[in-house]
């Protein structure tokens, strides 16, 4: 069963340049993981600290993966 995660994080603004920084890299990584289908990460238009996600994974266990994966890896 496909996994479908949508929301939002918001981040502290001493820590958006970092986060802004390092958010590409993120991204790449994680639309190379097997069993990613669609991952999109955007600033919101009102609030600079706010990051719109939309997360699709092939199924349950390939978001689990990702979701250890970005445990074990910093943004910042």
């Amino acid at each position: 069963m496909t996994v479908i995660l949508e929301g939002y994080i918001k981040v502290p603004l001493e820590e958006l340049e970092a986060i802004k920084s390092h958010l590409g890299e993120h991204i790449r990584n994680t639309l190379k993981e097997h069993g990613c289908l669609e991952f999109t990460v955007e600033q919101d238009g009102i609030d600079e600290c706010v990051f719109n996600v939309f997360e699709k994974f092939k199924d349950s266990d390939a978001f689990d993966a990702h979701q250890e994966r970005v445990k074990t890896t910093l943004l910042i």
